[in-house]
């Protein structure tokens, strides 16, 4: 069954007093289209994100944040003394330089320079450890986008199978109206032609006539085009259905019901039928429009 690109999921952990957010949500977009925002130190893993979630999911605009808070004791930032020390070195000599008169050294304001407080470097157990926890919670939230998207599907594929079947009614309304079409025209050519011949001795040539008419009804058939529409309404439905990524595919026959509906439009020449395909375009427009949010 079709599913939606328009979803949201998120995951949750807790572990040795690190806690874990994560956040999916996707949009519609025609090809799957990936953003990652990853705290620093785990950045590491975007490429192993990017494969899980390309696993996953086959279209979307998918943006993806992690999001870290630290309250363990590894929270703290390693101070490189020797970093450290060569500030204060400089800092003195800037003193010596001035005689002696150089401002108090801040301690504080020494601890913000840049490269004295470093994050700790992680070893290969930290690694594997953030590793599991980011892959489980990946899955955990992209699961929950999946399901949601399922659930959009759903109202989607209702909708669409609901336009389909009032399109086959008015199509089915064209069917029963397009063999009068020549009769009426048969009838209404007979009554001009008598009406300008009614002042002449001149009789009507019905093979003339007749041949006339053949050659309209030609012009105005339209049941190779209402045949190629209930076949394209039959394959829209039966992906509706299926468990391929039908998205493509369902805009690609929309847009071949708007060709079809305009032949139809432009070789009926009958104000009956041009309302019901008048109806019928109005139909796809909305068709075209729902489609751009099928996986």
């Amino acid at each position: 069954m079709i599913a939606s690109m328009t979803g949201h999921g998120e995951g949750h952990h807790d572990e040795a007093g690190v806690s874990y957010a994560l956040e999916v949500r996707s949009l519609n977009n025609r090809y799957l289209k990936t953003t990652i925002k990853l705290p620093e130190h785990l950045q590491f893993l975007e490429p192993e994100v990017e494969r899980q979630l390309r696993q996953r999911l086959g279209r979307g605009s998918v943006t993806y944040v992690l999001r870290v808070r630290n309250t363990s004791d590894d929270a703290a930032y390693e101070i490189n003394t020797a970093v450290l020390r060569s500030y204060l070195e400089q800092l003195q000599a800037v003193g010596d330089t001035l005689g002696g008169n150089g401002a108090s050294v801040d301690l504080a304001s020494l601890m913000s320079m840049p490269g004295v407080c470093q994050p700790r470097e992680a070893d290969d157990t930290a690694r594997e450890q953030w590793s599991r926890i980011v892959h489980d919670l990946t899955d955990q939230a992209v699961e929950r986008l999946i399901a949601m998207r399922r659930d959009e599907g759903k109202a989607l594929r209702t909708d669409l199978l609901d336009h389909v079947a009032k399109m086959r009614g008015r199509i089915e309304a064209i069917r029963v109206r397009a063999p009068e079409v020549p009769k009426f025209y048969q009838a209404r050519l007979r009554q001009r032609v008598d009406g300008l011949l009614s002042d002449v001795e001149i009789q009507l040539d019905e093979e003339k006539l007749l041949r006339e008419v053949a050659i309209f009804a030609e012009r105005c058939d339209v049941s190779e085009e209402m045949t190629r529409l209930v076949s394209h309404f039959d394959q829209f439905s039966t992906l509706c259905d299926s468990k391929e990524l039908a998205g493509r595919k369902l805009d690609f026959l929309a847009q071949e019901m708007l060709r079809e509906a305009n032949t139809i439009a432009s070789k009926a020449n009958n104000t009956e039928i041009a309302q019901h395909v008048v109806e019928v375009k109005a139909l796809i427009d909305r068709v075209k429009e729902q489609v751009q949010n099928v996986e």
